[in-house]
């Protein structure tokens, strides 16, 4: 692949110039013209690096995939061909990255290849649930109500995590802005103080002891501090890397409190969510426990799922695994042995996934509610601490006049 600058006229005969990725010349020129460009000119511009940092820089997030699982979904069930709803997303997108990759799938498509072989051969982009989702709509010839349902999950899903997040970045942004005045501080300012102190011959109390010896810490050593800092993270994330460090770590953040209880819910309903679409979709069983385990990050809970697949494939039933774990709830494992006995799998799983999705708002929405005055009693007490540890020695010192 390699990028190409363009000029070309769009439809109001407006000049317009751009970048497109393509395997060569003439391919990037297909891909204008289904755009309704006039071409002018079309010059290889940017080098395998460049290409890199521009694929990195306009990757496909989780929020492109969700537009383009509902628009994708929309145009099918309004009987638009699969090449035709392919080549009128590529004109909608704003992803220049996306945009690529649809043109390449629409191509294919149209040479015969089916959706889901397309999408396999771009895992980056597309997940083994993904993929899966989509084989079995081509196989039960119900890829519209599969899309339907995929469009639906991925936005759930999306708006959960969005929903995450946004209730951690008024506290992060807080907590952060708070080190880096209290860094400044014990930096630059609280040593021109301590010095005026200390020449003064004043008795300096514990607290401002202690604060002088952080203080001057910071000063002098705070390329050592950094080095440690990322000796630490790299460390962390090489461990994590190796299996038993996957495991121990994963199962340490289950157990931190208030945060663990709701990644536990998290992961849950991203289980009982993906197997749920898989199942309506027409997986197996077996199958869906096996994606299923890969769209869960946390590895208990990937441990687990791995472990029921091989219980079912041995003809025992989901619950029969679930119910020897803590990080399972016993009402899961109830409703999941109840869903197996009626063969209303499905049905349960959704009921788990709206219950449990439910909880996950409650929690979201009691941390928001904590989260400020928590965070004003940390910051009072820093600033007490700092300003106890300043005005108590200046205190002394005027009472000696």
């Amino acid at each position: 692949m390699a990028i190409f600058k363009y000029r070309a006229l769009d439809k109001t005969n407006k000049k317009i110039s751009g970048l497109v990725e393509a395997v060569n010349e003439e391919a990037a020129a297909g891909i204008l013209n289904e755009q309704d460009l006039s071409i002018i000119s079309i010059k290889q511009q940017a080098k395998a690096k460049e290409i890199k940092l521009l694929a990195f820089l306009n990757r496909v997030k989780a929020r492109d995939l969700v537009i383009f699982s509902r628009q994708f979904s929309v145009m099918i069930s309004a009987n638009v061909s699969l090449v035709q709803a392919l080549k009128i997303f590529v004109k909608q997108t704003n992803n220049p990255t996306l945009k690529t990759i649809i043109s390449e799938i629409s191509d294919e498509v149209d040479a015969g290849s089916r959706l889901s072989d397309a999408l396999a051969k771009r895992p980056k982009v597309f997940s083994d649930f993904y993929i899966n989702v989509i084989k079995s709509g081509e196989s039960s010839g119900k890829l519209d109500e599969v899309l339907n349902y995929l469009a639906d999950e991925m936005e759930q899903d999306y708006d959960m995590m969005s929903k995450i997040k946004g209730a951690m970045i008024y506290p992060a942004f807080v907590l952060t802005g708070l080190g880096i005045v209290g860094a400044v501080m014990m930096i630059f300012v609280i040593p021109k103080l301590t010095d005026i102190m200390s020449g003064a011959g004043a008795e300096l109390p514990l607290a401002t002891k202690i604060l002088i010896a952080v203080s001057n810490t910071l000063a002098n050593y705070w390329w050592l501090i950094i080095i440690t800092i990322l000796a630490v993270i790299i460390g962390l994330k090489l461990y994590v890397k190796t299996s038993q460090g996957r495991k121990l770590i994963h199962f340490i953040i289950l157990k931190i409190p208030i945060f663990g209880k709701l990644l536990q819910r998290i992961h849950l309903v991203r289980f009982t969510r993906s197997m749920n679409t898989l199942i309506i979709g027409g997986v197996t069983i077996n199958k869906s426990l096996e994606i299923a385990s890969k769209v869960v990050t946390n590895q208990t809970y990937r441990n687990l799922i791995n472990k029921t697949a091989e219980a079912v494939e041995a003809g025992e039933s989901i619950s029969s695994e679930f119910v020897k774990s803590k990080e399972i709830p016993s009402m899961v494992t109830q409703m999941l042995s109840i869903g197996e006995k009626t063969g209303k799998l499905d049905i349960i799983l959704s009921r788990i996934t709206d219950f449990y999705s439910r909880e996950i708002n409650n929690i979201i929405a009691n941390l928001m509610t904590l989260m400020e005055p928590i965070i004003m009693v940390i910051m009072g007490v820093a600033v007490g601490i700092m300003v106890a540890a300043v005005i108590l020695p200046m205190y002394n010192l005027a009472n000696q006049f």
